[in-house]
């Protein structure tokens, strides 16, 4: 698989993404809230996920863009764990803004294994 994360890969519509909060489904792994929307049936494109951090958590942007980019690393470096399916996956970031990459790299395999399992409970 390749371990870039393309801009296909990437969920940037607004309708797309009020429809992820609007009708998907969500869980609590800490430092993450993680939003799934199933895919369309027999669709076999590449899921699309979302980085968001909280403005109220982490007041500057610098602070949030640097977490952003923890979180896109730990998910481009793993996201080999996921199947394809045209999924549509929200990452919200929660947790400590101090957190190292070091920390979030295994939380983010956990939340992704988590999602695997719910995607599977989904079809």
């Amino acid at each position: 698989m390749e371990s870039r994360l393309r801009k296909s890969e990437r969920l940037c519509a607004e309708k797309e993404i009020q429809e992820l909060f609007d009708k998907g489904s969500s869980f609590f792994l800490y430092p993450f809230k993680v939003l799934l929307l199933k895919g369309v049936e027999g669709q076999n494109g590449v899921n699309q996920v979302l980085f968001s951090v909280s403005k109220k958590k982490i007041k500057k942007a610098t602070g949030r863009n640097y977490i952003k980019r923890r979180m896109k690393e730990a998910y481009r470096l793993n996201k080999s764990m996921l199947e394809q399916g045209g999924h549509k996956i929200g990452l919200i970031f929660v947790g400590d803004p101090e957190m190292s990459f070091s920390e979030m790299e295994p939380k983010m395999k956990l939340a992704l294994h988590r999602l695997q399992q719910d995607m599977t409970k989904l079809e």
